[in-house]
């Protein structure tokens, strides 16, 4: 048995003052063939479960590009077309091929392409030919397009937000797919769309005992995988919103998967409000929130500035709030200034320096602080863990004012674990309030150390209200932008 395996995501904010070319891709992560490391990232899960098992299975590996770039805004044209020419180069290298494996995110979209995946898997079909088996691996928060159940044979997305299990996935899409080529099973998809923008947590309920039932649910009466695309609100896209995707064993079970995939559907929507996610304080009120707990540290989310929905992550509205309050020992970070960075790194550690950081990247980002502040730590790059994969922040420095610490990175990426802080010598122990820049991603290695974790909503620029989004592409009625038509 012949496989290849590729992997080229972002995930793309429409909205996002950000854009992406071909450098992001390639300051980011990028791997030529035979260059991945061992572990996996983000969306690169099938590039390590498909070496396990060839290892295991001895069928003949051979390995494309894989390369991800940060969230932010559009992709240029050209990048999106360059490297997806130079991965499907690399397939026509290959061929003859049984198995394509793909660890995609879903929600990219290029100028002129508003579903940069199934494109990519559509161009991946015609080369591999109707007889191979076409996979992919899709972070939860894709567009699950027609164009790419067209194309794939098989498709798995992430079950847990945060996203805990995208290497697990992966080896159920590896399985999928060879079992698949070898016949022994035969996928057919069914897709419902619920025509809402939805989502949950899976670190909280409904979530959590939902995604227990799912798994539960899989491999079972001639079911093989169910996939929740909960989609990426802040995309103005045809697509966008919430869709359940449900693969059986045969067509005869294909009503089966239909039916399935109806009622889960319909169960997201029943949640209603209650199942989007948790309350979401304003600044002051979380303050306030926060100092009524009884322990510490009390961790705050800033989620509508995480880098990891496309915007910058420089907002300075919750550095503002906490220095309303001096007399609380609190840290926030990391903000994206590698201006601010540079000044901090060529200062050194216990330097007095006026500092202006945060508040760059658009109106919404806030002011910029202009604060006296000690440079308290300093390193080259900030390399953090999440899950299986490390993720670098770059160059970073923390900074103290009075009892506030500040973390600034030179990269955009959010705060996916604690050793953001403490590698630079800040004690979260010491801190009643910490504030992280991420939406969800942060809390399985956070809340271990938090006393409590609460959502902030700082106002944006992430767009967070969906009823007052101004799409313009995508398909209607939606809700909550509409009435939703299956209820």
């Amino acid at each position: 048995m012949r496989v290849f395996v590729a992997s080229l995501a972002t995930e793309t904010n429409t909205f996002s003052p950000l854009f992406v070319d071909r450098s992001a891709f390639e300051g980011a992560f990028y791997c030529p063939p035979g260059t991945h490391p061992e572990t996996p990232t983000l969306c690169s899960g099938p590039m390590v479960a498909a070496r396990r098992r060839a290892r295991t299975d001895g069928f003949t590996l051979f390995e494309g590009t894989a390369t991800w770039a940060e969230p932010a805004g559009l992709v240029s044209r050209a990048a999106y077309e360059s490297l997806r020419e130079e991965i499907l180069d690399q397939l026509r290298a290959a061929m003859p091929v049984d198995v394509v494996l793909f660890g995609l995110h879903g929600a990219m979209v290029a100028r002129g392409y508003d579903d940069c995946e199934g494109d990519l898997l559509a161009h991946a079909r015609a080369i591999a030919g109707p007889e191979a088996i076409v996979g992919a691996e899709l972070d939860m928060h894709c567009h699950l397009t027609d164009q790419m159940v067209e194309a794939a044979d098989v498709i798995t997305a992430f079950k847990e937000f945060p996203h805990t299990d995208f290497l697990e996935r992966a080896e159920d899409l590896v399985d999928l797919c060879l079992r698949a080529a070898k016949r022994e099973i035969a996928p057919v998809s069914a897709v419902f769309d619920c025509r809402a923008i939805t989502g949950f947590m899976t670190s909280r309920e409904p979530g959590r005992s939902f995604v227990d039932r799912m798994l539960a649910l899989e491999r079972q009466d001639g079911i093989l995988s169910i996939s929740v695309a909960h989609g990426f609100q802040a995309a103005d896209v045809h697509d966008v919103g919430t869709k359940v995707l449900v693969i059986a064993d045969g067509a005869d079970n294909h009503g089966k998967a239909a039916a399935l995939a109806e009622r889960l559907g319909r169960e997201i929507l029943s949640w209603g409000a209650g199942g989007g996610g948790p309350y979401h304080f304003k600044p002051e009120e979380a303050i306030v929130q926060a100092l009524a707990e009884l322990g510490q540290p009390v961790v705050l989310a800033d989620r509508w500035d995480n880098p990891g929905g496309g915007v910058a992550g420089d907002s300075t509205v919750m550095v503002e709030a906490l220095l309303r309050h001096p007399e609380i020992p609190a840290a926030i970070g990391a903000l994206w200034d590698p201006v601010a960075v540079s000044f901090c790194r060529a200062a050194g550690i216990g330097t007095e320096i006026d500092l202006r950081f945060g508040g760059k990247a658009a109106s919404t980002s806030g002011k910029p602080i202009d604060a006296r502040v000690v440079v308290r730590g300093v390193t080259d790059d900030l390399l953090v863990p999440f899950e299986q994969s490390w993720v670098s922040l770059g160059p970073a420095a923390a900074v103290t004012i009075g009892n506030l610490d500040v973390v600034l990175a030179s990269t955009r990426a959010q705060t996916f674990s604690p050793p953001v802080f403490t590698d630079l010598g800040v004690d979260l122990a010491a801190k009643k309030i910490v504030v992280v820049k991420s939406s969800n991603h942060f809390h399985a290695a956070f809340a271990p150390i938090a006393h409590k974790v609460h959502y902030l909503d700082t106002g944006g620029p992430y767009p967070s209200d969906t009823a007052k989004i101004p799409y313009t592409r995508a398909r209607r009625p939606l809700s909550p932008l509409d009435p939703n038509p299956w209820l």
